[in-house]
């Protein structure tokens, strides 16, 4: 048999915004100290930070030991020993030897470019008579591996450990049908997936939704009330407006990308890992740098590259969702104000009374909590609901040390424990 051939990690996306970020920033250094020095032909003294100047008298004294020109020289030594580590830690990544190699399940069902995956196939204990289905849906963005990471770091593999029967929406990449979906053809399809689901387990199946899958899965529930025993949702936005911190660019950068997505089609991988970089421009900074430190063969740095994997194997996101969610959900708050209207119908939490719960990670800085706490804030989010937080983040509630303690088995428990609902 030939050794399977890996693609080339691209990592971190997009790489030229990554390296540029740090480069001008660390850059601007020299540029600025012209300005800030006493005494050069440059000099602005009105413009220097209140704290840099508390220092300068500090740094003349040790260039008039040292000898002139050697504070500028040390500077620059240091941008490229900083540069050099962030090279090396993409490198490192890069060329890891770690990929994921868990076998995925089969698929038991298919249309378009999306497929049912079957985790009771995983572990016996989830195909006994009367296992709990529990329909998975994953972000359309961000694809599903990370809720199967490795053996010790698969939700879905736990779930079917404790009896329940997991089955997960891979969404795939859009085709050119699937290119023309907006939500409420994205729900259209969870609806038919959802009918297979309820016809092969015999009675109504739970959801789960996880990010975005979440908000669609709030939209399944209200059109298909008895076909969903109960929902789960785990970090899914709902209103945007709750807290926009760190949203200036997407919300300023919103309409002129809608175009984008609006002439090509859809908004590609590298335009949606911009918007999760200007959340915090410094991230691959600090993270390929913790990295670099790491034991190259230990389980941390096989985690981050596992992780760091899926982060930058997205999906692009079909032109007419896409509009939607830049312009509807972002910019005008249709989920959150009650006007997010999916197949003629307008989707009210408030009117859902299937069984549901809500887990809010506190860490998270994709999905603020303000936004998916309106799921189960009273009189407006879910009728029938549970509130769960955590002190966690978006991802490390699926995969962190503590997301078994805190997120899995709270989860699994609660599924376990929804009342049996025949379909109708």
């Amino acid at each position: 048999m030939q050794p399977r051939t890996l693609p080339a990690r691209l990592g971190p996306r997009p790489l030229p915004l990554h390296l540029g970020t740090a480069l001008m920033t660390w850059a601007s250094s020299e540029s600025a100290w012209k300005l800030w020095k006493p005494g050069s032909p440059s000099s602005n003294q009105s413009s220097v930070p209140e704290a840099i100047a508390a220092l300068l008298p500090e740094i003349a004294a040790l260039e008039a030991k040292a000898g002139a020109g050697k504070f500028e020289s040390a500077l620059h030594r240091e941008i490229a020993r900083r540069m050099d580590r962030l090279a090396e830690g993409v490198l490192a990544y890069r060329r890891h030897p770690v990929h994921r190699d868990l076998e995925n399940p089969p698929a038991v069902w298919s249309e378009g470019n999306t497929r049912l995956l079957d985790y009771g196939a995983t572990n016996r204990t989830a195909r006994v008579r009367g296992a709990r289905a529990v329909l998975v849906v994953p972000s359309l963005i961000n694809r599903w591996e990370v809720l199967d990471l490795t053996a010790e770091k698969s939700l879905l593999r736990a779930m079917a450990a404790a009896g329940l029967r997991p089955y997960l929406v891979d969404w795939g990449t859009p085709n050119a049908d699937e290119r023309r979906f907006d939500s409420t053809a994205y729900v259209a399809r969870l609806e038919r997936a959802l009918a297979f689901l309820t016809k092969r387990a015999r009675r109504a199946p739970a959801v789960m939704g996880y990010c975005m899958g979440g908000t669609l899965t709030v939209a399944l529930a209200a059109r298909q009330p008895r076909r969903v025993a109960g929902l789960a949702l785990l970090a899914a936005p709902w209103d945007f407006h709750a807290d926009r911190t760190g949203h200036a660019f997407l919300l300023s950068a919103g309409p002129m990308l809608a175009r984008v997505a609006d002439q090509v089609g859809e908004l590609p991988v590298d335009i949606l890992q911009t918007l999760f970089w200007s959340l915090d421009p410094w991230l691959a900074v600090k993270k390929f740098g913790r990295f670099l430190g790491m034991d190259q063969q230990g389980s941390s740095a096989r985690e981050f590259v596992l992780l760091e994997d899926w982060l930058n194997d997205g999906a692009p996101l079909a032109g007419p969702m896409a509009r939607e969610c830049l312009i509807g959900w972002y910019g005008d708050n249709t989920p959150g104000a009650g006007q997010w209207m999916v197949g003629g119908k307008r989707i009210v939490p408030s009117k859902i009374a299937t069984p549901s719960l809500v887990m809010i990670p506190s860490g998270d800085r994709i999905v603020p909590p303000l936004s998916a706490a309106a799921l189960a804030e009273p009189g407006r989010g879910l009728k029938n609901v549970t509130r769960l937080d955590l002190p966690l983040g978006h991802i490390g509630m699926v995969v962190s040390g503590r997301a078994r303690d805190l997120c899995w088995t709270p989860l699994i428990e609660w599924l376990g424990n929804i009342p049996s609902k025949r379909s109708r």
